[in-house]
C-alpha cells in the first residue's frame, strides 16, 4: 500500500518531518558560514605550501630537491586539509566556545606534521625542514587569528544575538533559572534564550538576574512552542520522571530544532574527566574523581621550580627600582610580610612589596565598617591605608612578584588558589577547606576572572573547580592569561 492509498488520519504519521522554512534558512546560512570557513582554511594551507616551495627554490636547488619539496607540500597540504576538516565536524558536534574552535586546527597540524616524518623516515628525503620552520607556523598563525577574530566579531559585532543559536529551555523555575544564570555566565556558549516552558500554570513571565524571560507554556507543549518560535535549540534544564518524555520530545522537534540539550546539575568537572557510555535503556556519564597522588605533584612542583628560577632574574633586576621608589614615597620597609595558610592548613609567611603605609594593620580596625570585601575579605576600592607607588603595584600586581621566592621555597605554587589569612580560614566551612588541598598560588582562575570584582561565592567555587580539575595544561594557560590581565587589569584594587 502507499502512502498516498492511506487513510487521511494516518497520512501525517507515515511522511518524514518536514523542516519548518525559518529553520531551512538558517540551516543554509550555517553550512554557507561553514562552507567559507573551509574555503578560508584550504586557501591559507595551500598558500603557506605555496610560499615555502617558492622561497625555498628562489635560492637555487636541484631538481630533484624542487621534486622533493612539491611531493612533501602536497602531502602536507592535502593530509593537514583531510584532517582540518573531520576534526572540525567533530568538534562541532561535540563542543562549543573558542576551545573547541582552535584544538582541531592545532591537531590537524601535528597529523600534518607526522605525515611528514613518515615521509622522511620512508625515503631519508630532507624537504620537511622548509615546512617545519615556515609552512606550519605562518598557517596555524593564520588560522587561529582567523578564528579568534571570527569569534570576537561574533560575540561583540552588531549581529552577534542574530548569530547566537535561539535557545527554548524547559523545566521547573529553579532549573529554568540555574540554567539560564549559567548560559549567560559562560559567554562562550552564546545561546539566545527566547522563552521558556515551565511546569508552573499561571506563570506568564520569569525574571533572572534583572532580565526577563517569557513562560510560553508547559514542557508538554516545548515542540509546539519551537515549532512558532523557530528555535535552534531546545535545552531541558530538569530531569522527569517519564523514561519517554526525552524520546517524544525529539521526535516531535524533527524539522522544529537543530539540537535537543540535556542541561544537568554536573558542574565544575572538567571535560577530561567527563566520559560518555550507552547501554540499552541508559546513557551513562562517567565522572573521574579528583587525584591528589604524589606524581601529579611532583610533576606541578617541577613546572613551578622552571618558572620560579626563570621568573626571578628580571625580577631581581627590576627589585631595587621599586624599593627605590617604595622607600621615596612613604616611610617602611621594601617587604611587607604576612602570615597565610598554605597546603594542608600549613602556615607560612607570604612575601610582597609593601604597598600600604607602615602602619596598614594597626589601622585596620578602624576601617572594619567600610569593608567591601566579599565574604570574609577585607577589601576596599579606596583604601586610606594605600600608598601612591603602591596603588600602581596592586593595578599591575606587581607587588605579588617576589612571591615566586615562595615558590622556589615550596610554600607556595605559581598556580593554585589565593593563599588565605589565618582569621579568614577560622570562618572556613567544610567545602572551602577543600581549597587547602593543593598550594596557594600567585595566580589562578580567581585572579584572571575578576579579582576583587567577583562575590564570595564565585571566587570559592573558582577555586574549588581548580582544586578538583587542574592540571599542567590548565596551569600553563592561567599563566598565559595573567600575562593579559596585568596589561588590562580588572578588579585590582
Amino acid at each position: 500500500m502507499t502512502a498516498a492509498a492511506l487513510p487521511l488520519e494516518f497520512e501525517a504519521s507515515v511522511r518524514a518531518p518536514r523542516v519548518l522554512p525559518l529553520l531551512e534558512r538558517r540551516l543554509a546560512w550555517l553550512r554557507r558560514r561553514r562552507a567559507w570557513t573551509g574555503t578560508l582554511d584550504v586557501a591559507v594551507i595551500v598558500a603557506a605550501s605555496t610560499a615555502t616551495v617558492m622561497v625555498t627554490t628562489a635560492s637555487g636547488s636541484t631538481d630533484s630537491a624542487r621534486v622533493q619539496l612539491l611531493i612533501d607540500s602536497a602531502v602536507l597540504a592535502a593530509v593537514w586539509i583531510a584532517a582540518l576538516f573531520a576534526l572540525r565536524r567533530a568538534a562541532h558536534r561535540h563542543g562549543a566556545g573558542q576551545r573547541m574552535e582552535l584544538l582541531p586546527v592545532l591537531h590537524s597540524a601535528v597529523i600534518a606534521l607526522a605525515a611528514l616524518a613518515l615521509i622522511a623516515g620512508v625515503t631519508s628525503w630532507s624537504a620537511v625542514r622548509p615546512h617545519v620552520l615556515l609552512t606550519l607556523p605562518v598557517a596555524v598563525t593564520a588560522l587561529v587569528t582567523a578564528r579568534v577574530l571570527r569569534q570576537v566579531w561574533r560575540a561583540h559585532g552588531p549581529h552577534a544575538v542574530a548569530f547566537a543559536p535561539r535557545a527554548l529551555i524547559v523545566g521547573d523555575r529553579v532549573s529554568i533559572e540555574h540554567t539560564i544564570r549559567s548560559l549567560r555566565l559562560d559567554g562562550r556558549l552564546g545561546h539566545n534564550v527566547v522563552g521558556t516552558a515551565l511546569g508552573d500554570d499561571g506563570v506568564t513571565e520569569l525574571t533572572v538576574d534583572h532580565l526577563t524571560y517569557p513562560v510560553l507554556g508547559v514542557p508538554g507543549q516545548a515542540a509546539r512552542i519551537a515549532r512558532e518560535l523557530c528555535v535552534d535549540t531546545v535545552i531541558i534544564a530538569a530531569g522527569t520522571d517519564d523514561p519517554d518524555f526525552v524520546r517524544r520530545l525529539s521526535w516531535s522537534l524533527e524539522g522544529a530544532a537543530t539540537d535537543l540539550v540535556l542541561a544537568t546539575r554536573l558542574t565544575d568537572v572538567s571535560r577530561s574527566r567527563i566520559a560518555f557510555e550507552r547501554t540499552d535503556g541508559l546513557a551513562l556519564t562517567h565522572v573521574s574523581l579528583p587525584r591528589f597522588d604524589r606524581s601529579s605533584m611532583r610533576a606541578k612542583r617541577a613546572l613551578d621550580v622552571v618558572v620560579a628560577l626563570v621568573a626571578l632574574v628580571p625580577i631581581a633586576m627590576i627589585t631595587p627600582v621599586i624599593a627605590l621608589l617604595i622607600r621615596t614615597d612613604t616611610p617602611g620597609g621594601v617587604f611587607f610580610r604576612q602570615q597565610r595558610i598554605g597546603r594542608d592548613g600549613r602556615e607560612f609567611g607570604i612575601l610582597k612589596f609593601r604597598t600600604m603605609v607602615a602602619t596598614a594593620e594597626a589601622d585596620r580596625s578602624a576601617l572594619e565598617g567600610q569593608n567591601e570585601g566579599a565574604g570574609p575579605l577585607f577589601k576596599m576600592k579606596s583604601d586610606p591605608r594605600v600608598t601612591r607607588v603602591g596603588s600602581v603595584l596592586r593595578r599591575f600586581s606587581l607587588d605579588e612578584l617576589p612571591q615566586f621566592w615562595n615558590v622556589l621555597k615550596g610554600e607556595m605554587s605559581v598556580v593554585g588558589p589565593r593563599p588565605p589569612l589565618p582569621t579568614e580560614v577560622s570562618d572556613y566551612d567544610g567545602t572551602v577547606f577543600r581549597r587547602l588541598y593543593v598550594q596557594p598560588g600567585i595566580t589562578g582562575l580567581w585572579q584572571v576572572s575578576g579579582r576583587s570584582d567577583l562575590t564570595w561565592e564565585q571566587s570559592v567555587r573558582l577555586d574549588l573547580h581548580y582544586v578538583e580539575n587542574w592540571s599542567l595544561t590548565t596551569d600553563l594557560g592561567i599563566i598565559a592569561r595573567t600575562a593579559g590581565v596585568m596589561v588590562r587589569p580588572r578588579g585590582a584594587y
